[in-house]
C-alpha cells in the first residue's frame, strides 16, 4: 500500500535531531533484519539508543530497522519498564484476534484497526545474551508483534483494514504510537 502524506502531515515525516526515527519510504523498513550472531558492546549502544529514541518519540515500542539498523533488536515498553529483545521469535500465539488501533512511529498520524492475537509467547535474548521467555496479553502483545513484524519488513499498513486507516496528529494520540 502506497502511503500519500498529508501536506499537513509532512513536516513529521522529516529526519532530525528531534525525530530521529526513520520513516518510510526508507527501504531498510522493507528489508528483513539480519540476526544477532554474538552480542557486544556495539548491542548494547544500539539497545541504549533504541530506547532513548523511542522514548524521545512517545512510543511504546520500537524495532532496529527504524533507528537504521538491519538487525533483529526489539524494544517495547507497553508499561513503563523498557524490555530489549534480540533476536525475538514467536513461539506460540492464540486463535483468538481482535482488532485494535495501531500507528507507527516510522508512519507518524497514520492509524488503523489491525487483528492481532490477543495472547503470545515469545522468545530471544535479553541484553546480556540470556534466553527470555515472555508470555504477552493484549496491549504487549500487540505491541511485540508489531515490532517482530518490523524486523521482517512488514509494516502495520500491510496488516490493516483499510476502511479504518485515518490520520491523526500523533501528538494528540501518544498513546497509541508504537
Amino acid at each position: 500500500m502506497e502511503i500519500v502524506v498529508p501536506d499537513e502531515y509532512k513536516f513529521l515525516y522529516v529526519q532530525t535531531d528531534e525525530r530521529p526515527v526513520v520513516k518510510v519510504p526508507a527501504q531498510i523498513l522493507r528489508q528483513k533484519a539480519q540476526a544477532v550472531e554474538k552480542l557486544g558492546a556495539k548491542h548494547q549502544k544500539l539497545i541504549d539508543e533504541m530506547i532513548r529514541v523511542m522514548r524521545q518519540a512517545n512510543g511504546i515500542g520500537l524495532a532496529a530497522p527504524q533507528v537504521g539498523a538491519g538487525l533483529r533488536v526489539i524494544v517495547i515498553a507497553p508499561d513503563e519498564k523498557p524490555i530489549p529483545l534480540v533476536n525475538p521469535t514467536v513461539v506460540e500465539v492464540s486463535e483468538e484476534e481482535v482488532p485494535g488501533e495501531e500507528g507507527c512511529l516510522s508512519i507518524p498520524g497514520l492509524y488503523g484497526d489491525v487483528m492481532r492475537p490477543l495472547d503470545v509467547v515469545v522468545e530471544g535474548q535479553d541484553r546480556r545474551g540470556k534466553r527470555v521467555v515472555y508470555e504477552m496479553n493484549g496491549l504487549a502483545a500487540r505491541v511485540v508483534l508489531h515490532e517482530i513484524d518490523h524486523l521482517d519488513g512488514v509494516l502495520f499498513t500491510d496488516k490493516v483494514d483499510p476502511a479504518t486507516l485515518h490520520w491523526m496528529d500523533p501528538e494528540k494520540n501518544r498513546d497509541r504510537a508504537e
